[in-house]
């Protein structure tokens, strides 16, 4: 068979497809990371809500006092997010392997 530079990989079914040889743009090489660690730390400083607020602070406060916290299960869905988000910033920065 002939070499050719065009030749299209598809994944899922041919919902995305990509160019063999080709790269992850960038700007997506950064914004993966960015996006990812900026959720991975609303999670941790709000796990609890908003308590320092003006006007609903003190509502949260009590919230929090009646209600039993989850703080183990939003560091465990942190965790699980860090771990996407290393696993989706490898995925984009190494460089693409196609059968032969």
């Amino acid at each position: 068979m002939s070499e050719n530079k065009n030749e299209i990989k598809e994944y899922a079914g041919g919902w995305i497809t990509e160019r063999k040889n080709t790269e992850a743009p960038g700007f997506l090489k950064f914004a993966f990371p960015v996006i990812g660690l900026g959720c991975c730390a609303y999670f941790i400083l709000f796990m609890n809500g908003e308590v320092n607020h003006d006007d609903r602070g003190a509502l949260v406060q009590k919230f929090n006092q009646a209600t039993t916290p989850a703080d183990g299960l939003m560091y465990l869905v942190t965790a699980l997010a860090l771990i996407f988000v290393v696993t989706v910033v490898l995925f984009a920065i190494r460089p693409s392997k196609h059968e032969e």
